[in-house]
């Protein structure tokens, strides 16, 4: 089972060093949040995990990472400046401030009235000044998607790799949206981080490629442990798609406050390359493009068949981490009674995410022998770059198990009285199963290969 609330998530991730409110000691910063030791942990894995698969296992990709602070004329030729707007509401009564499309029955959710203002444009894009003079005509837009960066360096990258189509560019970082009404935990917030792909294709064969990217996309969300009863897709109506979408499919997963974007994939087709490239004349270009006349970039490739340059057509696979990462810790959010009154709270994520794979312990923190072994066998796992291993301390050999169960690791080696007493029957350790809670005993020279073959 899941967690029966979202209240059941924001308590585990706070008592356990998952994520923390931002400026908590001041009261907080509204829709901004800190990652904590074990939060960072898990979503590194998780962006790991998604550079593995769309870098590492294609030869059609590579990777980038662009600047945040973003030149203004981008987003002014990306459209962003005229349409990257939510409607906004203010309630007269109360005075708060909602999106349009969050209220339910055209009421305030504070206070309930329907005493609301004219809905009106509010542009969602953090500015910043740039230099040491304050001039409002001098300042740069901290970036809301990552993929106009990649649109704006295609010459760089083409040139510089001699990629050919159809390749991709994937890049995973920062963005930022001043949200009207930030909710839901990590859900939508202001400060967030994306994982986004750009893969360029032939004109004409962009249907095809989007069709494969949703499935691909859907597939490598079950590996990462969320269930398909979970998952569902959702073809966005045309009224409602992006200026620069052809066509969008939405993964939805079911989080506590109901089934929501976890990643949508659209069909951008030439508008931003077209829009950010000059001599559009020599194109046969979407009719959203609007003239170009500042760029000074030629954002084309030469088609091999033709030996003409086109302006691809791009597919965008595009995943906000954080909701990912809200997503894993739902799934994997499993309370079990064990009888006799007693209960665990256990988070049974898949052991390539967990934020501590192995936790060493240690039953006797006073005899040295044990400590010494505990310590050098945390060492010798830490070589084999699973990832995190942890050595636990605590005294309570009981406690270390549950709070290693809540905290997701995969397995427990306890050091005890036999692993340090000479003798063929001895040098063995006690492993202990996450998810079946079952223990068993092995030889320390086979701990290696075992815990190599249970996390991967």
């Amino acid at each position: 089972m899941t967690a029966k609330n979202l209240d059941e998530i924001v308590a585990l991730a706070k008592r356990r060093g998952f994520i923390f409110q931002s400026g908590e000691i001041y009261g907080g910063l509204q829709g901004v949040y800190d990652y904590g030791p074990l939060g960072v942990e898990l979503k590194n894995n998780l962006k790991a995990a998604w550079w593995q698969s769309n870098v590492y296992e294609r030869d059609d990709m590579v990777g980038l990472d662009t600047a945040i602070l973003s030149h203004r004329a981008v987003f002014q030729y990306s459209g962003h400046e005229d349409t990257f707007a939510d409607m906004m509401v203010d309630c007269r009564e109360c005075k708060h401030r909602w999106r349009v499309d969050h209220l339910k029955n055209g009421k305030c959710e504070h206070c309930g009235s329907d005493n609301l203002t004219e809905p009106r444009a509010f542009n969602m894009m953090f500015k910043t000044r740039m230099g040491p003079v304050e001039d409002q005509d001098v300042f740069a837009y901290l970036r809301p998607e990552t993929a106009q960066g990649i649109f704006t360096q295609f010459k760089n990258i083409v040139d510089a790799t001699s990629m050919k189509l159809p390749f991709g560019v994937a890049q995973i970082g920062k963005a930022f949206r001043n949200e009207i009404t930030p909710r839901n935990f990590i859900f939508r917030v202001r400060e967030f981080e994306q994982m986004e792909i750009e893969f360029f294709v032939k004109p004409g064969e962009d249907d095809t490629w989007h069709e494969k990217w949703v499935e691909w996309r859907y597939e490598w969300w079950k590996q990462q442990g969320l269930s398909e009863t979970r998952l569902k897709l959702l073809t966005q109506p045309t009224e409602e798609l992006a200026h620069y979408a052809k066509k969008t499919v939405d993964i939805l997963y079911e989080y506590p406050h109901g089934f929501e974007e976890l990643e949508g994939i659209a069909n951008r087709t030439d508008y931003d390359l077209g829009s950010h490239t000059r001599s559009q004349s020599d194109f046969n270009l979407s009719a959203k493009v609007k003239p170009n006349t500042d760029s000074t970039a030629k954002l084309a490739i030469l088609d091999l068949q033709s030996n003409k340059f086109i302006v691809p057509y791009v597919i965008e696979p595009s995943a906000g981490v954080d909701r990912g990462v809200l997503a894993v810790l739902n799934e994997a959010y499993t309370e079990e009674v064990l009888g006799e009154g007693k209960s665990r709270v256990v988070l049974k994520l898949k052991p390539h995410l967990a934020p501590v794979k192995v936790a060493v312990v240690p039953l006797a923190r006073n005899n040295p022998a044990i400590v010494e072994k505990a310590q050098e066998i945390r060492k010798i796992l830490q070589r084999l770059g699973l990832g995190r291993i942890s050595y636990e301390d605590t005294g309570n050999i009981g406690k270390s198990y549950r709070r290693h169960d809540e905290i997701g690791t995969p397995l427990c080696i306890t050091v005890d009285f036999d692993t340090v007493t000479e003798g063929p029957q001895y040098h063995t350790v006690t492993l202990r199963d996450r998810d079946t809670m079952q223990q068993t005993r092995l030889p320390i020279e086979q701990l290696s290969a075992y815990v190599r073959e249970v996390l991967f």
